[in-house]
């Protein structure tokens, strides 16, 4: 796939004139973080008002870690979620659940140079993307990159996000990765002020070298 083509994903957001910047940049994909633990929890008192300023061309990611279906679906109507991103080792039926309801699934898995790409084909059917994470026990925002050479294991069949201590020194290293099924790039700690504030020049240089 033409680097041009790769969609980007800016994960993490919860500050309201962050999220207004960001939106100025078109970025297709903005992540909602629903895990207490993780430092860009978007908590307890979110604005809501805020999500009528994004536009219906960016698409809105809820990200879940052992969550239930319940919580899920109450999150998913009221931020209005596109897609829900599921990054807690959930299993095949519960993608098949959700999927049967037409929840667009995006399961991240946690990876290292001895990842078995075989273990994530039962999720297949159930699932419009996977997303590869670098193994960590934060469950993402590591900040930390694995090695990118374990795909010549991955059989491409389905598309997926690269994720993982993503930089804005990498877009050269992902124009190098042309013969992924690479959907989209999920940017998320290496582009921050501090966690959960982006640092939207560094963001918007980074989608122009790698784009254009």
């Amino acid at each position: 796939m033409s680097s041009k083509n790769i969609n980007i994903k800016v994960c993490g957001m919860r500050d309201e004139n962050n999220i207004r910047e960001l939106v100025k940049i078109n970025p297709d994909y903005i992540g909602f973080i629903f895990y207490p633990k993780s430092k860009r929890f978007v908590g307890e008192n979110f604005n809501l008002k805020i999500l009528d300023y994004i536009p219906e061309r960016i698409k809105k990611v809820g990200v879940f870690v052992k969550a239930s279906k319940e919580f899920i679906l109450e999150k998913i109507n009221m931020f209005r979620l596109d897609f829900i991103q599921l990054h807690g080792g959930e299993s095949s039926e519960f993608c098949r659940e959700l999927d049967s309801e037409g929840i667009p699934v995006i399961k991240a898995f946690s990876v290292n140079e001895e990842f078995d790409f075989n273990t994530i084909n039962p999720f297949k059917p159930y699932c419009k993307y996977f997303m590869f994470d670098t193994q960590c026990s934060t469950y993402g925002g590591s900040s930390t990159k694995y090695n990118w050479n374990i795909f010549s294991g991955y059989d491409n069949e389905k598309p997926f996000f690269l994720s993982g201590g993503i930089s804005d020194e990498d877009s050269d290293l992902i124009r190098d990765l042309k013969n992924l099924n690479i959907h989209a790039v999920d940017i998320n700690s290496r582009f921050e002020k501090e966690p959960g504030l982006k640092d939207i020049s560094k963001i918007r240089k980074f989608i122009k070298n790698l784009k254009y």
